[in-house]
Formats: structure tokens, sequence, C-alpha cells
């Protein structure tokens, strides 16, 4: 197999994590015999300061003829203070709806190695494994009008489409259907037109999925259920901005963002794929950010992208073994096991990931 992917290293921790995906991805594709051809481009601040916009044409050019992007993160407070429209994340958000990437899926699921890292009790965490669909191209972030009035009067715009919507949650009761057969709709049906919709269409698209059983469920109750009880949840598909602060809740079960991988999808095979956590500017440099969200979405490409389910399982199979075995990054250490920084993690991943690969006699 040969595939192109656009390598957006980004701002911060970016640049390390994916360092760590580049050579992953290189012994993969030696290994199973396939070939990745990897071009860089820029997005976020490091394209402001080069290029003067957060995405520049050619970053966007690269990604429309590629088979999947792998990005790092974008953003960081040398870029606070510059207008809305030159903001790093405004580089993000354009490439998304650029590339038409409208499903965003964030799987939540807890390392048997890490049940103590999180800040809940084991028994509430243990059995999480859910996913969070959420509408990514729709919503407040893209209203129109948006901006300040005058000096005393701002406004945002919430707007959707039947569409925008029918698309995001048929891919969620597609997801729903090859997992445990549960959808939780989440909505602010009690308050908004938009959730009111978006309920009316969740009942509709369901009569095709009888075999689903859906909730429909406030998105504060919601959040109240996460931490009380989320192993009640499997697939939940809400809107733009319920299900940005949704999943960064959500994340937290694991104990660190750092473990949080992400697919941003449309209709075909096409995706990008990213860590959840952010550039976190204050480690950036230090060889102490965690590699595995950006490990873990190098695996969501694999299948989901790619369709490569065996090698997708080996290096989610090599992660889970190197925790097993008691190494930590610097966000999950506390005094047990053996603490590594970005590049070493990385390093035995691809040690173990050798290993079970010769076993496997690939």
């Amino acid at each position: 197999m040969e595939k192109k992917l656009a390598i957006l290293p980004g701002d911060g921790i970016g640049p390390e994590v994916m360092e760590g995906a580049i050579r992953v991805l290189q012994f993969i594709g030696e290994r199973f015999h396939h070939s990745f051809q990897l071009e860089k481009g820029l997005i976020g601040g490091i394209a402001i300061d080069q290029k003067g916009t957060p995405l520049p044409e050619e970053t966007l050019a690269l990604c429309e003829t590629s088979d999947a992007v792998l990005l790092g993160a974008v953003g960081g407070p040398k870029w606070d203070q510059n207008p809305s429209h030159l903001r790093p994340e405004r580089g993000l958000l354009g490439l998304r709806k650029a590339l038409g990437l409208f499903a965003n899926l964030r799987p939540v699921s807890i390392q048997k190695a890490l049940v103590e890292a999180s800040p809940l009790k084991p028994s509430v965490i243990e059995s999480v494994d859910l996913m969070i669909v959420r509408e990514l191209t729709g919503g407040l972030y893209f209203g129109e009008p948006s901006g300040m009035v005058d000096e005393e009067t701002v406004v945002d715009t919430l707007r959707y489409t039947r569409q925008e919507i029918e698309r995001v949650v048929t891919a969620a009761f597609e997801l729903a259907k090859k997992r445990r057969h549960h959808l939780t709709s989440v909505d602010k049906a009690n308050v908004l037109e938009s959730s009111k919709l978006w309920r009316q269409i969740v009942e509709k698209v369901s009569k095709s999925y009888p075999d689903v059983r859906v909730d429909h469920v406030l998105v504060d109750a919601a959040a109240m259920k996460l931490i009380q009880d989320p192993g009640q949840f499997d697939v939940l598909v809400t809107e733009n901005l319920f299900g940005d602060i949704l999943s960064d809740e959500a994340s937290m079960l694991t104990g660190s963002l750092g473990m949080l991988p992400s697919a941003s999808l449309r209709s075909d095979d096409f995706g990008l794929y990213e860590p959840v956590h952010g550039s976190a500017p204050d480690i950036a440099g230090q060889d102490k950010a965690n590699p595995l969200a950006m490990l873990l979405s190098v695996a969501m490409m694999l299948r989901y992208s790619f369709n490569l389910s065996k090698e997708a399982q080996a290096l989610e199979e090599a992660i889970e073994s190197v925790l097993q075995s008691g190494y930590r990054t610097f966000d999950l250490y506390n005094g047990v096991g053996t603490r590594l920084g970005t590049r070493d993690m990385v390093n035995q991943v691809l040690t173990v990931l050798e290993e079970k690969t010769a076993f496997l006699g690939v």
C-alpha cells in the first residue's frame, strides 16, 4: 500500500510528539510493507510567524492532495493577543471546514495500567469505553454574524442545517451499530431551537436503526453523568460546542489529556488525526510531553482511513504493553514505575512493536 500523508507538527509540543509518530509510521511501513510518503506543512502559530496566516494556501493544497492528515497541536500565549483571524486556532478551524471534516471521533477508554491515574474511583471508571461523536463544521464556531456589534454588545450565531445534523447523526448511529448498540444524543432541547431540530432529526434517523437504543440527555445532565457513571455510555453524539466541552471533560477520566487521540472524518476514507491535548507551551522542548495520544491517533488513521486493522491493533497493543510494564511519562508518573521522556517512551513502544511483529512473523 502506498499513501501520501500531510504532516502538520504545529506549535508547542506538536513537533516533539509528531517526531515519534513519524518514527512509528516508518517502522510500520517497513515491517508491514507499506509506503508512506510524508510531506510537512505549516499550520497555526508557526504559520503566522513564517507566512502571515494560520492556514497557508500551500498547506491546504498539501492536505487536499493527501490521503490523510496528521496534526500535532496549535496555539500558545505568544499569539493570544492577535486579532481573531490571526489566532493559531483559526488555522485548524479553517482546515476542518475546507476539507469537510464534519465528524470528530474521540474514543475514551481506560487502560488497565492507568486506572489509579484517574481522579475518579476505580469502581467508577474501570468499565469506561465510550465514543464521543462531535459535529465539527457548524454551530457557534462557524455561525454568521459573529463579532462586536458596538462597544457594549457582542453576538455569536448558532446555525445548523438539517443536512449538517443528519449526516453526523447517521455517522454516530453507524458507529453504535458496530459497538454496543446504544446511542446517547446530547442537546439542550428545553431551551435552544437548534437542539429541538437536533432531537427531531435523531428520532427520524433512529427509525433506520431499530437495533440501536436511543437516549436523549440534556447537556448539563450529560456533564454530570460523565462523572457520576461514565460506564453507562457507549456512543454520544452532539453539536460542536457541547462536544468540545464534553470531550475534554471525558478525557480526564483517563487521568491525562496525553492519552486521548481523535479523528476528524468526512463521508469518504479521508481524515485528519490529532491528539486531544493542546500545545502545552510550558513544557515544549523539554522532552516531557506524552506522545501516546499522538501514537494512538496514528492507530486511528491506520484503521479508519487505510483499513489497516492489523497494524492499528499491533500499535495499540504495544502501547498497552508498555504501560503494563510500568513506564510512565511525566503527566502520568506518581512515584511508581519508570519515568520516561517523550523520545524514550516512543523507543519503548517501538521495542515492543518490533518484538510483537517478529513473534507474529511479520
